[in-house]
């Protein structure tokens, strides 16, 4: 790529030839295997306004990424600019507000705030960019009690098509503010960092592991019926992802994390519904909230090669609907080392705001229930997302709407499964930040007549 004089790049290059190159490109979902042609990575804003100026004189078509978590790789491309923002750490708290730049990840945030002995309603995955993570709403094992990772955003300066550095929240910009809290990464500017309320402190919470190996296909239907009841009235202080799971190494099972901001002795009593299911055991420990997410943190893989889709649930699937979901894992895919029916609590101060609050519509959903396959082997990878296709075809009878930090490539009329009724908000917002769609990736947001 020849550059145009009077709009150099900056900050750290990376080239096809360099031999960090592979590196570099390396997608956190190994299945996705894609060949950019140059990688940029910005340390400071100048760096950004130089990349996007870059991009647009040469007509480079680009992607930005942080975290490289994106399960479609949406992030990144073959024959295009990466803008990686991912060295920018800056975190600090002033007037009792934190602030972190755009390459903040979970855990250097979680870790920073651990001294303070703050909680943040943030994700689990160690390495998932805090930023993404917020744009896309943000689900946590705290959201039922301290909303979802958007609810606590404050403001945040972005970049837009034309260069410029934009202060965005409830006074200025107020509706780019809006989209920003759940109308997903990447579509309107960068961000280059964000402000956040922070919770009260807290001195311990109650970490919670649930497991029952072998279950039987009733046991999995009860376990899912009883979640289901549970969630209608379920304290709000606690959040919890569930697993139905296989793998040829243990066959079928059932797991449970959760957050519980109170004492283990409610804890025992909130969970009580989940005893009679047979050979399923709880675990109750009360610790401070940095130990209960690092013990999270430190269970996820390096990297995983994989396919999964996130769908709402809401309305409470009956009985015949939720032996359907249970019978999504009855045949596996060729080559599949793990496969699960995952399904996140929602409910409680999630459902607090309207859907139109915030960009975030799915705010009176019960839980979002999710599908996915693991698989090892490149052969195995059309069998997998074959399989992948059918389970989520299924599944899209039963639910209502897909959430954007899940994305699935074949979704038809994204826009209406990301964003329900706030679709046409956001298109409008697009136009108007964005109107020649200078911010492009598939599934970007756009107006009718792109």
């Amino acid at each position: 790529m020849k550059q145009k004089d009077d709009f150099p790049l900056s900050g750290r290059i990376v080239r096809q030839n360099d031999k960090e190159y592979d590196v570099c490109r390396t997608h956190w979902n190994r299945a996705v295997d894609r060949h950019p042609d140059l990688i940029v990575y910005c340390r400071d804003r100048t760096d950004i306004i130089r990349a996007l100026r870059f991009a647009k004189a040469n007509k480079i078509p680009f992607r930005i990424r942080n975290g490289g978590h994106h399960y479609e790789g949406y992030s990144t491309g073959d024959g295009l600019m990466v803008i990686d923002v991912s060295e920018r750490k800056g975190i600090s708290i002033r007037d009792g507000m934190l602030h972190a730049e755009c390459g903040v990840n979970n855990r250097q945030l979680y870790d920073f705030l651990a001294a303070e002995g703050f909680p943040f309603a943030g994700g689990d995955c160690p390495t998932v960019g805090i930023c993404g993570y917020v744009l896309g709403g943000g689900w946590g094992l705290s959201c039922r009690y301290l909303g979802l990772g958007c609810d606590s955003l404050l403001e945040c300066e972005m970049i837009d098509c034309n260069g410029n550095l934009l202060t965005v929240n409830e006074i200025s910009h107020p509706d780019l503010f809006w989209a920003c809290r759940g109308g997903g990464g990447g579509n309107f500017g960068v961000v280059v960092s964000m402000t956040f309320a922070l919770p009260e402190r807290i001195a311990q919470i109650c970490y919670i592991e649930l497991h029952c190996a072998h279950p039987d296909v009733e046991a999995r239907a009860r376990f899912l019926r009883i979640w289901q009841s549970w969630l209608e009235d379920a304290d709000e202080r606690m959040s919890m992802i569930a697993k139905i799971s296989r793998s040829p190494k243990e066959d079928f099972a059932i797991a449970g994390k959760a957050f519980f901001y109170g004492t283990p002795q409610d804890a025992e009593q909130i969970l009580r519904p989940f005893t009679v299911i047979d050979g399923l055991t709880i675990r109750i420990r009360q610790m401070t909230f940095h130990e209960a997410i690092t013990i999270i943190q430190d269970n996820h893989a390096d990297f995983e090669t994989f396919q999964s889709t996130g769908r709402f649930v809401s309305v409470a699937l009956n009985e015949s609907e939720m032996m359907q979901a249970v019978c999504l894992l009855q045949d596996v895919p060729k080559g599949s080392v793990y496969t699960a029916l995952t399904l996140y609590s929602l409910g409680g101060n999630v459902s607090e705001k309207q859907p139109e609050e915030t960009a975030f519509f799915y705010r009176n959903a019960k839980y979002i229930i999710s599908v996915q396959t693991q698989w090892s082997d490149a052969a195995d990878e059309k069998a997998n997302k074959e399989w992948l296709c059918r389970q989520f075809l299924c599944l899209k009878k039963l639910t209502q709407g897909s959430y954007v930090n899940f994305p699935y490539g074949n979704l038809t009329n994204y826009m209406k499964e990301y964003y329900g009724a706030n679709a046409d908000r956001l298109a409008a917002i697009k136009q108007v930040y964005d109107p020649d769609g200078f911010f492009q990736f598939p599934q970007h947001i756009h107006g009718e007549d792109d």
